[in-house]
């Protein structure tokens, strides 16, 4: 019989493409196993197997555990585990890159590193959030202070359009029964959305912390994406979620974002976006689904070079990796 160490690993091409994964699962008060390549949960009611290549983004609730093997399946799946309080949701772990090739965080890095293409990515963002609008001269300030107004009054327009009282945005981190029932709903919405965008982030190989708007913090890139969604899809949610009832606001806004952006099919859209905002060329192969390795060596003028051999002065030597 093999052991886990020597299994094969997984390839790209034996997992789901993340654009066709379940963007979220939430799970409580059970506790998980591995069967294979599938994670089981089991409580009270029996055990239910879930593939674990199928799955975006696995949330876990109170009174969950999880063993050794479901965790390593899960991070050999891609897939991310965000472990949620009842305080709100917190993303405390990821899963392994779906791609071997440094495409697209390359492209990332180029861009991130230029003032002025980190400035014209921060604007495409923009444009994608609120089109129909020109800021291709803003600066970076003049985006923020824009922003921040267009946001204000989506949150005053969704808070009339469902007839709840709204007086500002309140959030106190660790605390989440300070707000009301509808900053309680906004903070569940955003919170899932951060979770996806990570996972989504990671699940392509990109660079977390390389941020186009926010800076300094290891989840940039992944707040820059998730606020791409925010006022179309998680504030809308969030409001009819609190305008419904008050009770229980976080479990049922969490609910029904999964619900909804299963139906859209966000995942490949959020795909789409992060390698739209990225790279140029639309003919540039996919870095998806890729099972072979293809490590260069970086010469001079941009040209690379193959691996696996010694570039001395005289001789060429071939080197047994």
């Amino acid at each position: 019989m093999s052991t886990v160490g020597r299994r094969g690993a997984s390839t790209p091409r034996e997992l789901t493409r993340m654009g066709d994964r379940i963007s979220f699962v939430y799970l409580e008060r059970c506790k998980l196993h591995r069967d294979d390549n599938a994670i089981t949960a089991e409580d009270a009611d029996g055990i239910t197997h879930i593939p674990s290549a199928t799955i975006g983004t696995l949330l876990l609730g109170p009174g969950t555990s999880v063993t050794h093997q479901a965790m390593s399946v899960l991070g050999d799946s891609g897939a991310g585990v965000v472990w949620v309080g009842e305080r709100g949701v917190r993303f405390y772990s990821g899963g392994r890159s779906l791609t071997r090739s440094s495409a697209l965080v390359e492209a990332q890095a180029a861009k991130w590193a230029n003032r002025r293409t980190r400035l014209e990515v921060a604007r495409e963002m923009y444009r994608m959030r609120f089109p129909g609008e020109d800021v291709d001269r803003l600066t970076r300030h003049e985006l923020l202070g824009r922003e921040g107004s267009r946001v204000k009054d989506c949150y005053r327009a969704q808070a009339a359009r469902v007839g709840l009282p709204w007086n500002g945005r309140v959030y106190v981190p660790g605390d989440f029964s300070s707000g009301d029932p509808a900053n309680q709903a906004v903070t569940a919405a955003a919170q899932c959305m951060y979770g996806v965008a990570q996972t989504t982030v990671t699940a392509l190989g990109c660079a977390p912390g390389l941020g186009f708007i926010h800076s300094g913090h290891e989840l940039a890139f992944v707040l820059d994406i998730a606020d791409l969604y925010k006022t179309e899809i998680a504030l809308p949610i969030a409001f009819d979620v609190a305008a419904e009832s008050p009770d229980d606001v976080g479990s049922r806004t969490r609910r029904a974002i999964r619900d909804h952006i299963n139906r859209i099919g966000l995942l490949r859209r959020c795909v789409d976006d992060i390698k739209r905002l990225l790279v140029v060329d639309d003919a540039a192969p996919d870095p998806i689904g890729d099972d072979v390795d293809r490590v260069t060596l970086q010469s001079d003028r941009g040209v690379e070079v193959e691996s696996g051999r010694n570039y001395g002065d005289d001789h060429v030597y071939e080197v047994d990796w």
